[in-house]
Formats: structure tokens, C-alpha cells, sequence
């Protein structure tokens, strides 16, 4: 039994060095840097718990990420924002943060992914686990909003 557990606890801890740094960039940019963070540690212990059934299926890196967003729909305190400039000439455009808040959590979460993070369409649709052209919409709108309540500035 001891070798079992030891077989499991290996490779879960190769799936989390490969899977927690996108899946906690996903949560960050659903629920903001502490709410992320928490969710992220919340769907990798339910994913420790449940390993025997979450690796074995065909997206389990998907599946944690709906977990996280569950996890992090009770504590979420605020929408994910980037932080307010602290210099005499801002970092990002003044308007973005309030702009970005009226988005919708899936258009601003393919927003921050593809254009804050680098993230590929089919990256932020696997992990999110609906098709790229999803992701695309999602994407197409959001920007759509951005450029329209930043006056065209996007």
C-alpha cells in the first residue's frame, strides 16, 4: 500500500509543477491576485483528495480550473483588476481598471489571459475547457467593450 501512495504523490506532484502555474494565472485573472491564489490552492487540494478519479480524466488541469472557479466564487471579493498606478505617470491606461470591471468574468478572463499573459487561444480553451472559437467570442466582445468605454484608445 505504501508503494501505491507513493506512485500517486509522484505523480501528482509532476502534474501540479505543470499545471499550477497556468491554472493559478487563469484564477488570478478571474478573481484577482489573493482570491486566485486561494482558489488555485483550493481546486490543487481537491484534485490531491479526488486523484485517483481527476487523473484519469481526458482534462483534468480543465477540470481543477472549474473547481478553483466554484472555490473562488464563495470568498471572491472584488473582480480581477490590475492594480492602481502608484507613479506620477500611470503604468496603464487610468480608465482600464473600472473598464475592465464591466466585462464579463469569461471576457475578461480571455482578455487578461491572451493579451496580459501571452496565453494562446487554444491554451486558454483547454484550460478552460470550451473550444477556441469560444474563447475567440469571448475575446472579440471583451476587446470590443474595452475599446468602447476607452473611447477607441485600445
Amino acid at each position: 500500500m505504501v508503494v501505491d501512495a507513493s506512485i500517486a504523490q509522484g505523480s501528482f506532484t509532476r502534474f501540479v509543477e505543470e499545471v499550477e502555474p497556468r491554472l493559478r494565472v487563469a484564477l488570478v485573472a478571474r478573481f484577482g491576485p489573493e482570491d486566485g491564489r486561494d482558489a488555485t490552492a483550493d481546486a490543487l487540494a481537491y484534485g490531491w483528495e479526488h486523484w485517483d478519479r481527476v487523473r484519469v480524466m481526458d482534462n483534468p488541469a480543465g477540470y481543477l480550473y472549474r473547481v478553483g472557479q466554484h472555490a473562488g466564487m464563495h470568498r471572491w471579493r472584488r473582480p480581477a483588476l490590475p492594480p492602481a498606478p502608484h507613479r506620477s505617470e500611470p503604468l496603464v491606461e487610468p480608465a482600464l481598471p473600472k473598464v475592465l470591471a464591466r466585462l464579463s468574468h469569461r471576457q475578461r478572463t480571455a482578455v487578461l489571459l491572451v493579451h496580459g499573459f501571452g496565453w494562446t487561444h487554444e491554451e486558454v480553451a483547454d484550460l478552460l475547457g470550451v473550444s477556441a472559437s469560444t474563447v475567440r467570442n469571448h475575446l472579440r466582445r471583451g476587446m470590443s467593450k474595452l475599446r468602447a468605454g476607452l473611447g477607441g484608445a485600445v
